[in-house]
């Protein structure tokens, strides 16, 4: 997904990857800013883009990130989505879980909410989170799914698999 979306940035840098905020932001403290914040398996590894603030135009951001509160309100020609762990496919239906949601990401969960209402919540957060990060690609977009089973519902629901 990576090197396909990287053969459409060099167009005119309008491509960017984008993730669920299931990942922690290891990189942020200075003694760990080499970490790699996203690690996936075939040796996939990326950087949220917290530290350019300019990474939806910067050339040199491309391998970053960007997550719904980085890229909410702006568009790319292509955007590449990657699905966590907080949606699943399980039981014949997409399950959202909060609990995958990163620790530093409190959207997800309210301390003086109800077990009920925090999952209530934490579902349509997620939901709306995914969906804003498909809508981002004006032109298309690419999907990496953490869950294979939720990668073949969307194969089944017309998507090519990647």
């Amino acid at each position: 997904m990576r090197e396909d979306l990287r053969k459409l940035n060099s167009i005119n840098n309008k491509a960017r990857m984008l993730a669920g905020y299931t990942y922690e932001w290891v990189s942020q403290n200075e003694e760990s800013k080499d970490a790699m914040d996203i690690v996936l398996p075939h040796g996939f590894e990326a950087q949220w883009n917290f530290a350019n603030t300019i990474w939806a135009i910067d050339k040199e951001s491309f391998d970053q990130v960007g997550c719904i509160y980085t890229s909410q309100g702006l568009e790319f020609d292509y955007v590449g989505v990657i699905f966590g762990l907080d949606m699943r496919y399980e039981n014949d239906e997409v399950i959202t879980d909060p609990t995958k949601n990163a620790g530093t990401d409190h959207s997800t969960f309210s301390p003086s909410s109800t077990k009920k209402d925090w999952s209530s919540k934490g579902d349509r957060i997620i939901r709306n989170t995914y969906k804003t990060l498909v809508t981002r690609g004006q032109k298309g977009c690419f999907i990496y799914c953490e869950d294979p089973k939720l990668a073949k519902h969307f194969i089944c629901l017309g998507a090519k698999p990647y």
